[in-house]
Order: structure tokens, then sequence, then C-alpha cells
């Protein structure tokens, strides 16, 4: 059984976003008797922004409420998605009467859940919409959603919405933003270790020594490839082969990269992968506008990383560099 620096697992949320809370400079509150982190000066004059999920994936999603980003997160059990009642309290704590909207991962438990909280919303008279992000090349349908997973590039979703809504934009121009977003986005993900889930006696799934899991959620299941384990350089080739290939971006134009690590994984070489994805992106003649590097969408503590490249326009620039009290992006 895997080592944890916790106190009881029934608790690991509760504590956690407490431990938020008290880390944000008194910019955050924690929400009634539920595991929502919300602005402390919502609801704000403006559409707000709010999405979620289930916990392990941190700094994913708490770590982005604030100015020029989300204006609550939902924290649901780890990896299992937060209840129709949690979301509900969220969209009620942060609508200012600008419209609302949810930017919702594409696995099944969340987009029931997060649409339930909206048809409570829209009974009450919030104005409510949504987006699903699905940015994971790796596989079209699998155990928890129909179509693409939805994984780290729902931060750079969260960035450009929020921009957008901090502007003054209604509810269906924040939208389009979002999507357009969602439209230019592509992740793909690997892991050389598996993680354990806080009240669990085993891995979620298991590796040699010499193995890898290519293609890999972050719910902690495996990935759609189990291989010998190669060197990063060709990882990382791996990894772009299938964004690109998916992904239509043209000599000359502009991306943003994101190295982001699943939780273990050292910061050596998450610098080590971005070398290599800086040079293949060089030599096919993408211009790399800004690179990220660092834990956006975790997955506990599984050893492995993720890219994500987001094709960039004049306008998703601009959104992408507006001010943000949020400093990870």
């Amino acid at each position: 059984m895997g080592k944890k620096l916790i106190n009881d697992p029934d608790n690991v949320v509760q504590e956690m976003i407490e431990g938020i809370v008290m880390a944000s400079n008194q910019r955050l509150e924690q929400l009634n008797d539920y595991n929502i982190v919300v602005r402390k000066d919502a609801p704000i004059e403006k559409v707000a922004l709010v999405s979620g999920g289930g916990s392990g994936h941190e700094p994913a999603h708490a770590g982005y409420v604030g100015q020029g980003m989300l204006d609550a997160a939902v924290a649901g059990d780890v990896f299992t998605s937060p209840t129709p009642d949690a979301i509900f309290e969220a969209i009620k704590a942060v609508d200012s009467g600008n419209g609302v909207l949810l930017i919702i991962k594409n696995y099944t438990g969340d987009i029931m859940n997060f649409e339930m909280a909206a048809e409570m919303a829209a009974a009450e008279g919030i104005e409510v919409d949504h987006v699903v992000v699905n940015d994971d090349v790796a596989v079209e349908d699998s155990l928890y959603t129909t179509g693409r997973r939805g994984v780290a590039g729902t931060v750079f979703v969260h960035k450009i919405a929020g921009a957008k809504a901090a502007q003054g934009a209604d509810l269906k121009e924040v939208k389009r933003s979002a999507e357009k977003a969602i439209k230019n986005v592509r992740t793909k993900g690997m892991a050389i270790n598996p993680c354990q889930l806080p009240a669990a006696d085993k891995s979620t799934f298991s590796l040699e020594e010499d193995e890898m899991e290519m293609g890999i959620g972050i719910h902690g299941e495996p990935g759609t490839e189990k291989t010998k384990l190669k060197k990063v350089d060709q990882i990382v080739e791996l990894l772009l082969d299938d964004i690109l290939s998916d992904l239509e971006i043209k000599k000359d134009e502009k991306a943003a990269l994101m190295i982001n690590g699943m939780g273990g994984t050292p910061l050596m070489e998450l610098y080590i992968a971005n070398r290599k994805a800086n040079q293949l992106l060089k030599d096919k003649g993408i211009n790399i506008y800004k690179t990220y590097i660092g834990e956006f969408m975790t997955s506990l503590e599984m050893e492995g990383l993720s890219i994500t490249i987001l094709k960039l326009d004049d306008d998703l620039i601009n959104l992408l560099e507006a001010e943000s009290e949020i400093n990870l992006l």
C-alpha cells in the first residue's frame, strides 16, 4: 500500500479545501457546508464562470478561482463528480444577473450533474449555459466518457473564457470564446507509474519497471497502450505526432505549449521533455508563442506527463495575455 500524507481518507477533500482557502490571502472562501471555493468578492457584475469535477487533479480546479479566471470551483470526492446540489449552490453564489457559464470536462458523470444543476438554476430564473472540453486525442470513447475526454486543455479554456468575461462580454460572447479555445486545443498524456486513491489499498493499474502507459486519462485510468519504456525524447515525439495529426496547424502559425506534470513527476523531467517538444515544433515551423511548464491538471501522485497544444490567433493571444491574479497561467 502506498504512503500518503493525509489524516482520515474520508476527510481529504474537506481538509484540502480548508487549506486552499487559508492559503489564498483572503481572496477565496468556502461556501457554506459544501466543498466549493468561490471568490470572496462574488458575485461580480459580469458573466460568472463555474467549473469543477472530482478532486485529485490539483491545482485544478480550485487553483484557478480568481480575477480573470473562474468565479467558483466545485470539488467532488476524489475522481468523482460533484453533486448537482453542490453545483447549483455554486451557480447561485456567483450569479450577478449577467448569466453563468459552466465549463465541464467531458466525463459522463460531470456532464449529467452539471446539466442537472443548470436546469435547477434555470428554474430559479438564472441564465446558465455550458461548454464541454474534449481535448484528449488518445481515446474517442472510454469507460468514463462518450467522445473524447477533457484533460489539461481545460485550463486554457478557463483562462480564455475568464479573460473574455472580465472584459464585460455577454454570455453568448464568453461561450463563443470558450468554444474557440476548445476547438483549437489538443492534449495527450502518458505515465510511467500509476496513482492510488486515498482510501484504496492498491494502485489504479499496474506497470512493470520497464513499462509505460500511453494515452492515460486523469482519473487513474490506464492508457490506450502499454509498451516498453522509451527515452523521453521518443515519448514526446509520439505524443506530439498524435496531437499534430489531429490539430490542423500550419507552418508559421502560433501556438501555446503546455508540458503538464501528472502529480509525481520532477520538474527536471518536464524541462527535458519541453526541450524536445520545442525542437520538434520549431522543426515543423510552428511558432511557439508561449510555453507553460508545471502541474496544471494532475492525477494524484501519478508519474508521467501530458502535452497540450493551443493553436492561437490574435484574438486568443489577447485573451491569453489578459491580466489575471492566477499566477499559474
